[in-house]
């Protein structure tokens, strides 16, 4: 609609002036130290949020972050959509690979490097301006209610009692996220799915001090060796995950589906070049876009012991540890598969080690219908102001929270991010595009009107 675009383009730099002050703000879930940084966040969503014209909005405190609920209702014979977001973010180590200041949001070449660029906030706050977009302009269609958390990327371990003592609250009639990406800004697309989570730490202790290694090397176990060899043994020489059972549950994509995802632009030369690598590692059998959509994966996220300091120490570490994190596809369970991984590790113990392995985190894997007033509602969307029919491909991140939603409120949810799997996500000098941002706030209010429409 035309009033739509003259409300945003003469907004625009104020709108980008907003994110920019949000993302200056360090909430970082998992590090104590923030804790009052998480405070902050919340009311400054608040005070967007009723600066966009929700007529209530309200922070609900928990056990860990403060919940951010807002919400418009024009009247309520018409159809309810519930935007969910979060505004924690990931911590920003390490520091020293940063171009600019984590925190300090810096614009380079039209993209905004900061952390929670992407990844939530710049995504969340498209949907604020949109819904300040229509309330401005009398033009809102749709009831509208928001819930924008604060744990997110620590497991979202609150949200679902919140969501339990909460059903008739947050009633609607989809669920609408952006917090997924795009293939790009010239091939849309929308994700149909997000794989699950398994997420935990082990431990290996060998002797009960570090050792001089010229002394007791060669006669003592050292820790992360082992740790190293039961690591590489997850998986074979096809890079299948040898864990027992681990894909036990799995239902095989489709060879239609297989296809269809084929359609999706893929360059491969390009790919590695914007990573930086000469080759390409994976499951045997299956496509690059395969491994990061349809199958799950085992994967190391940190791993450390003995002497990480400047120079030279010559011991035999006494401790060692690593996270490791699996992503899940559709009817895998991630209570069965971090039941599995956690035996794994600790039947697998060399002797002269011992092994603890604990579960940090999980959530499962979700797929949206393709066929659902939702999902035709943010396609026509997307065709609208993209002048192109979006493609339907599988998300490789993960988002818990997704089927708790399905089984506590009984709504569908569809995807409608902006982000790009190079935004650098969890990494050192995270960046949105401005054109991406923008993008969303014009995109998004056509969802409103298309889904409303539906619903007649």
């Amino acid at each position: 609609m035309q009033i739509w675009k003259d409300y945003q383009e003469t907004h625009k730099q104020r709108f980008l002036e907003e994110l920019l002050e949000l993302l200056r703000i360090p909430s970082v879930s998992a590090k104590t130290e923030n804790n009052q940084d998480m405070i902050d966040c919340a009311a400054a969503v608040k005070q967007r949020l009723l600066e966009a014209g929700a007529d209530k909005v309200t922070i609900y405190e928990t056990p860990g972050h403060p919940i951010v609920y807002g919400e418009k209702i024009i009247d309520p014979l018409k159809p309810t959509i519930l935007v969910y977001g979060h505004y924690d973010v990931q911590p920003a180590d390490p520091i020293e690979l940063w171009k600019s200041g984590p925190f300090d949001p810096t614009i380079i070449d039209g993209k905004i490097f900061a952390r929670g660029s992407c990844d939530d906030k710049g995504q969340f706050y498209m949907h604020v301006k949109a819904l300040e977009t229509m309330t401005k302009t009398n033009s809102l269609p749709a009831n509208v209610k928001f819930i924008i958390e604060g744990e997110e990327e620590v497991g979202s371990p609150n949200l679902a009692n919140f969501v339990k003592a909460n059903k008739a609250l947050l009633k609607a009639d989809v669920i609408l996220i952006s917090d997924t990406s795009m293939l790009s800004m010239e091939n849309p697309s929308i994700d149909i799915g997000v794989r699950g989570l398994s997420y935990i730490e082990v431990e290996v202790t060998g002797p009960n001090r570090d050792l001089h290694s010229g002394v007791y090397g060669g006669a003592v176990a050292n820790p992360i060796t082992m740790l190293a060899k039961m690591i590489a043994a997850c998986h074979d020489e096809n890079n299948h995950i040898t864990i027992p059972g681990f894909y036990d549950d799995i239902i095989e994509s489709t060879t239609e589906e297989r296809a269809k995802m084929a359609k999706a632009p893929f360059d491969e030369t390009e790919y590695k070049a914007d990573l930086g690598v000469s080759s390409l590692w994976g499951e045997k059998g299956y496509t690059t876009n395969e491994r990061t959509g349809i199958r799950p994966t085992l994967e190391v996220n940190g791993i450390w012991g003995g002497y990480q300091g400047e120079g030279a120490k010559t011991v035999l570490p006494s401790k060692a540890f690593a996270k490791i994190s699996c992503r899940l596809v559709p009817n895998q369970s991630s209570v069965k598969i971090t039941e599995k991984i956690l035996n794994y590790f600790k039947t697998m113990a060399p002797a002269g080690v011992t092994v603890k392995a604990s579960e940090h985190h999980g959530g499962e894997p979700y797929i949206t219908p393709i066929d659902s007033d939702a999902y035709q509602a943010a396609s026509k969307a997307i065709t609208t102001t993209f002048g192109k029919e979006p493609i339907p491909v599988r998300g490789g991140g993960s988002i818990p929270i997704c089927a708790l939603f399905e089984k506590e409120l009984g709504l569908k949810i569809v995807f409608m991010g902006f982000g790009l799997d190079s935004d650098n996500l969890h990494s050192p000098n995270e960046k949105f595009d401005i054109f991406n941002f923008y993008k969303g706030i014009e995109t998004i209010p056509y969802f409103h009107q298309y889904y409303a429409e539906g619903k007649k």
